[in-house]
């Protein structure tokens, strides 16, 4: 398979998602621009963080006036899932200089690690592996960037009726259910536990839940891994000669 073939590749499958990501980010640039960021601020924000869920957290923590401590280690840790995709992603991605590389990094995103690990397992004998990579990330950066800078320069003027707040939970049902379709029992309990404690933690102040949910769903994850790893070698033994 050619670079341009693995290039079209991952531009198709990552259509269905660009449509839930444009008014994604439409609502990231109009929350910015509603908490009363300067313009530059609220546009490079975009640029600069790229990533939708830590940017609309830090900018709700932000309108209801949440310590900046608050802020930042929930960004921080809504964003330290990058450094596992980051870990997923390498072996498969291995050649480009340095530049390069740190380039295809700032270009990832959830969409990139779930189609893109997903196709490498699946389809692993096609090869073109960077360039199926840049076809889905690449059209997402894009996708995103303009959506957010117009959202910004219309602000207020975007009807409420449009209801653009729900693309933000639809983007990460979409890869939600992504996932569990093709996941394994870590997956699951990762998300249905996180999915459960997120909804019982809503309460909490400053959105705090959202971090209770993370951990949540992370640990239970990680003990049904630890679990399923510690019965594999005493089932295969009992299948020994």
């Amino acid at each position: 398979m050619t670079f341009r073939d693995g290039a079209l590749e991952g531009f198709r499958d990552v259509i269905p998602i660009l449509l839930a990501v444009t008014p994604f980010g439409l609502v990231a640039g109009v929350s910015a621009a509603e908490v009363g960021l300067p313009v530059a601020h609220a546009v490079g924000m975009s640029y600069v963080v790229y990533a939708g869920t830590a940017q609309l957290a830090a900018l709700q923590l932000l309108a209801v006036g949440s310590p900046f401590a608050v802020i930042l280690l929930t960004t921080l840790l809504l964003n330290l899932r990058f450094a596992l995709y980051s870990a997923t992603l390498a072996p498969h991605l291995r050649g480009p200089r340095w530049p390069v590389r740190l380039w295809m990094a700032s270009l990832m995103t959830d969409q990139s690690l779930a189609l893109g690990i997903h196709r490498y397992a699946t389809k692993p004998e096609r090869g073109a592996k960077i360039a199926y990579y840049l076809g889905l990330s690449v059209p997402v950066w894009i996708v995103w960037t303009t959506a957010a800078t117009i959202g910004v320069f219309l602000g207020a003027a975007v009807p409420a009726g449009w209801s653009l707040e729900f693309a933000v939970p639809l983007v990460f049902l979409t890869l939600w259910v992504f996932a569990l379709a093709r996941g394994r029992a870590p997956v699951w309990w990762a998300g249905g536990v996180g999915a459960i404690v997120a909804i019982l933690a809503r309460p909490l102040p400053f959105n705090l839940g959202l971090l209770v949910a993370s951990f949540a769903g992370i640990a239970a994850g990680l003990i049904a891994e630890h679990l399923r790893d510690r019965r594999r070698p005493a089932a295969e033994l009992g299948n020994a000669p």
